[in-house]
């Protein structure tokens, strides 16, 4: 999970800003000065940073400076509501790796998130996680922090759909029995009925087919269930 750190001093910015990079799975620590924000900075290890301009005590673009000059990387996205050429110019000097103008669209910001992480290699810790392709989506899933990658979306999954998701992505296009599943997922516990499991397919089914163009995971009556397309 990549940590993110956000130094803004409105709170009505704050609030529903970290409220949604959580959501898609980043973990997020929230500064509201610049002082603060500095030291945050050089205390831990964080993927990315993102400064509002105008701070108090000390604004983002002395801060972004002081970290620069502290061989600090760690890829600077700029809140502002500064436009000018002039302004863009001077956070780019100071070290900073994006600019974004308020007031702007959260999907924006998010896909601003998303390519600094992969510029910067934030987003590296997908390497050795469960994934495939299927019918034409990528899916990363991250057991730990029970979370699915797909493409550029963060899906959150509870314990028992992580484990379910496990299980197929470990033979995408098979045809996994309903025992198969009961033993991935409850182990020696006794067995559910059948309606359990297909409940479960359910939910997960809504999370990862949201908006894609077709069926990833499909039932194969009197069998199981197989994730993608049958192999061959």
């Amino acid at each position: 999970m990549s940590k993110l750190l956000l130094v803004d001093d409105e709170p009505a910015l704050t609030a529903p800003l970290s409220r949604l990079l959580a959501q898609n799975g980043y973990q997020v620590d929230v500064a509201g000065d610049g002082a603060e924000g500095l030291a945050l900075a050089l205390a831990n290890p964080y993927d990315l940073l993102i400064l509002d301009w105008m701070l108090p005590r000390q604004s983002g673009v002395v801060l972004c400076q002081r970290l620069r000059a502290e061989k600090i990387q760690t890829p600077v996205l700029f809140l502002t509501a500064k436009d000018t050429l002039d302004d863009r110019v001077l956070g780019l000097d100071a070290g900073a790796d994006d600019y974004l103008v308020k007031p702007f669209e959260l999907r924006e910001l998010l896909a601003r998130v998303r390519a600094l992480l992969r510029r910067s290699g934030g987003e590296g810790k997908h390497i050795g996680l469960p994934q495939a392709q299927v019918g034409g989506v990528e899916l990363i899933l991250d057991a730990a922090n029970q979370v699915v990658y797909r493409g550029d979306q963060t899906i959150p999954l509870s314990e028992k759909e992580v484990k379910l998701l496990a299980c197929l992505l470990e033979r995408p296009g098979q045809v996994l029995s309903h025992e198969e599943i009961y033993g991935a997922i409850w182990g020696e516990s006794p067995a559910p009925s059948s309606n359990v499991i297909a409940a479960l397919v359910r939910l997960l089914r809504r999370k990862l087919e949201s908006g894609a163009s077709g069926p990833l995971i499909h039932t194969v009556y009197g069998k199981g269930y197989r994730l993608g397309a049958p192999l061959g």
